[in-house]
């Protein structure tokens, strides 16, 4: 009796942990930030505006200049995240790459500063630089991301497997959500977590549906998000005097972002919390242990408890009904009474592993079973055998 009890494997009460703490970056965060922001927003439009109205250089001349000094910091970035993914040693590279893969970040970095060469040099070649154009940098970076992390997932959703490698994600996994991928390449590489953390992230990514579904609302707030306000600066670049399209063009951007993530840390610290109490009332490890499975049960997320909260008016929560985040507990005592009865008697499938009678409980919580929740811990035993038989008489004398 001890041996059995002994080798039954505990579920797990909390999260699988991320070992990464912006705490104790803040100052390297911040330094960064500033010299980010003084290159990409203050440079620009200082430069225009200084040269342009200051001096007497010819306008082509002008942004000659603006755009010879544009992007130092990123260019920079760049062949830094170039070197720490190829290098002989790397502790950085997506897990079980080739030592001459990119991170999926840095293929998108690639593409994206070729597109943003193309406009410069549309934009600066001729003798009236075409200066709207110009404008449309920052407004370009956050159409292509948007739509590039906002395809992810609709694929995802549509059950579309991984074409290529996407960072650590295999070639023919499940999709993954384009911000579960952003956050393992960004942290293990800029912020040097290493592949250590790119194995942390990923344990709690398969683990943790609900860690899933918040990556998944958060990568639509953000994505949708840049492409509609891409397309509304868009359209006031294209609209006001040339003068004010410039500054609005790079200045917007960076409005948006700081709301965004005013609005993002509350809300993903709400939302952890809420993923450590469904650990610890055993309702964070729904569907198929260790898989990105996007149909697997999850605790109701912040988004989505707010909605419900909504007016009626909006015509998505018309005549809406929503179920209950926890079951009662006459309902768990009856499904799980089921379950064993099942179990049992004919024996059933459970998260792909063919559970029969020889099946002992600690090998079906090996095979990543949940495992009966603590309130139909208080039922005995033969009360729920009891009531499993009664229910499955009534039902077999009904037409």
């Amino acid at each position: 009796m001890e041996d059995t009890e002994a080798s039954v494997v505990p579920v797990h009460t909390i999260p699988p942990p991320l070992p990464y703490s912006l705490h104790t970056r803040k100052k390297a965060i911040a330094f960064f930030w500033t010299i980010f922001v003084l290159d990409t927003l203050g440079q620009p439009v200082a430069l225009y505006w200084g040269l342009w109205y200051g001096t007497n250089l010819s306008h082509n001349l002008v942004f000659s200049i603006v755009t010879a000094c544009l992007g130092g910091i990123s260019v920079f970035e760049y062949f830094y995240r170039l070197y720490n993914l190829f290098r002989k040693d790397s502790r950085a590279r997506p897990l079980n790459a080739r030592k001459s893969w990119l991170d999926f970040f840095h293929i998108n970095f690639t593409i994206v500063w070729l597109i943003l060469a193309v406009e410069l040099i549309v934009g600066t070649v001729p003798k009236e630089p075409y200066v709207r154009l110009i404008a449309m940098i920052l407004p370009t970076v956050m159409f292509y991301f948007g739509f590039v992390h906002l395809s992810l997932d609709v694929l995802r959703m549509a059950g579309f497997k991984a074409p290529f490698r996407i960072s650590s994600t295999p070639k023919g996994s499940v999709m993954p959500t384009a911000l579960y991928a952003l956050i393992e390449d960004v942290v293990a590489v800029d912020g040097g977590g290493g592949q250590i953390y790119r194995y942390a992230l990923r344990t709690r990514y398969l683990s943790s549906p609900y860690f899933r579904r918040m990556l998944f609302e958060m990568n639509c707030f953000w994505s949708g998000g840049s492409i509609i306000c891409a397309a509304a600066i868009t359209a006031i670049i294209f609209t006001v005097s040339e003068p004010v399209a410039y500054t609005l063009g790079w200045t917007l951007p960076f409005a948006w972002a700081l709301l965004w993530t005013a609005i993002t840390i509350p809300w993903v610290q709400s939302d952890l919390r809420r993923e450590k109490k469904a650990w610890a009332e055993n309702r964070g490890q729904g569907g198929i242990p260790w898989t990105d499975d996007i149909t697997a049960p999850t605790a109701r997320t912040r988004f989505e408890s707010v909605q419900e909260r909504l007016p009626n008016l909006l015509p998505w929560n018309r005549d809406k009904q929503s179920a209950p985040s926890t079951p009662s507990i006459e309902g768990d005592c009856v499904d799980g009474a089921s379950h064993e009865a099942r179990t049992e008697e004919d024996g059933v499938v459970n998260n792909g592993v063919e559970t029969t009678a020889e099946h002992k409980p600690e090998q079906i919580l090996a095979n990543g079973d949940v495992g009966v929740d603590e309130k139909m811990e208080e039922v005995p035993r033969d009360a729920m055998t009891t009531t499993t038989t009664t229910t499955h008489n009534e039902a077999s004398r009904l037409p």
